[in-house]
């Protein structure tokens, strides 16, 4: 039995290190896209992490991320993973920190490689905007979708990271169901009509002097439905419309899913292929993942994300907190110092009324004859010693 063991240790031993031997030529490579660490509120991102060398290992992948103060990433709906892709949708100031990725060979539970990492800065700054029409996430194959670079950017160009072929980053002027124009005017945007095909689905932005715009992710469907939703941030606060769309046919009616979770089912305004739902007064509850399904439950769109556009006096609501509570320390402070000075205030008029009221003669009343009694003045105390009687006598003419 030993005898036969030991081969096989002696096997095992002689594959790992060719394994390890293997895994020291290899380089695991972490890409950004756009390639820019600095990052936009409310645009997408891609990282996709790749084994580069000559391989024949499949490989699996971890991915992880460091943030200032913050010991872990919590599970957030716009994180998705898929392999060796990361997508981030909608970024948030929160999506600020260093990412990597960890590819392992399939069986090996030991070795492993590690990329470097990238670091993402999060501007608050408004970015140039890219234009989209229709404003939609979701297209179907064969349609016609335009886009406009920002005015702003000159010399633009609409770069495509399609998500069909890896890595596969191109210039959509290059594309032959592309139509831009004013790519190489100065001072003018770069316009692109596309016809919608599979190999579109992707990362679009534009590129010119002076840097770059946000970024927007379309989905090229070729499935029965599809989940039309703004591909740009809603505001807080206002209304939007969310679309079920069909290929063909007739559906009257259409059920909404946020999260998975049943949600909202609307009736066709009338004969067709769309219908719509209205959602007023957007709050942050209303973000998510929506889809569609027809009322039988047969056709289902893939989901598509909304997302809400916080207004900025909810941002700042802890500095105006704060500032707040300094209004109502400084207004306490003088509450304190008033009411004190409005007391002697009103102590003084009502001693100087009651003082001038002694003083003042009733009319239709006679002066009694037996004198005025002593009038005592708070600290100050006054005496007539002389009968009024004397007194008139002492103020008499001719006296």
């Amino acid at each position: 039995m030993n005898m036969i063991l030991i081969p096989s240790w002696l096997g095992v031993a002689a594959f790992l290190h060719l394994l390890v031997a293997s895994l020291e030529d290899l380089k695991v490579i972490l890409t950004l896209w756009p390639p820019d660490t600095k990052v936009f509120l409310g645009e997408c991102l891609l990282l996709q992490c790749t084994v580069e060398g000559n391989s024949t290992f499949g490989w699996r992948y971890r991915w992880f991320r460091s943030e200032p103060g913050a010991s872990r990433m919590e599970k957030s709906p716009r994180h998705m993973l898929s392999g060796g892709s990361y997508s981030i949708t909608a970024v948030t100031s929160e999506d600020g920190g260093r990412y990597w990725c960890q590819a392992q060979p399939n069986g090996n539970a030991t070795e492993a490689l590690l990329s470097r990492p990238i670091t993402l800065n999060v501007s608050g700054l408004d970015p140039p905007s890219l234009t989209l029409a229709p404003n939609s996430r979701q297209l179907f194959i064969g349609e016609t979708f335009t886009l406009q670079c920002p005015k702003n950017l000159t010399n633009s160009s609409v770069w495509v990271q399609s998500q069909t072929l890896t890595n596969h980053l191109t210039k959509l002027s290059d594309s032959m169901t592309a139509t831009c124009s004013s790519q190489n005017n100065p001072g003018r945007s770069g316009t692109c009509v596309v016809s919608a095909t599979r190999g579109h689905s992707g990362l679009y932005w534009c590129e010119g002097a002076g840097g770059r715009s946000n970024a927007i992710h379309l989905t090229i469907s070729s499935g029965p439905v599809i989940m039309r939703t703004p591909v740009y941030s809603v505001p807080q606060g206002s209304s939007t419309v969310l679309s079920c769309r069909y290929r063909k046919g007739n559906y009257t009616k259409s059920t909404f899913f946020r999260n998975g979770v049943k949600a909202y089912t609307c009736n066709s305004s009338g004969v067709g292929t769309e219908t719509k739902l209205t959602l007023e007064n957007v709050g942050e509850e209303h973000e998510g993942f929506y889809k569609c399904a027809s009322q039988d439950g047969k056709l289902e769109s893939p989901q598509s994300w909304l997302s809400v556009k916080r207004n900025l006096f909810s941002v700042d609501e802890p500095a105006s907190s704060s500032s707040g509570s300094w209004i109502w320390v400084v207004v306490s402070c003088i509450i304190m110092i008033l009411i004190p000075l409005a007391y002697l205030l009103i102590h003084h008029l009502r001693h100087k009324m009651l003082y001038t009221h002694s003083c003042w003669t009733i009319p239709g009343e006679e002066t009694p004859a037996g004198g005025l009694p002593a009038t005592k003045q708070d600290g100050t105390e006054v005496q007539w010693d002389l009968s009024w009687m004397e007194m008139s006598n002492l103020l008499s003419p001719g006296t």
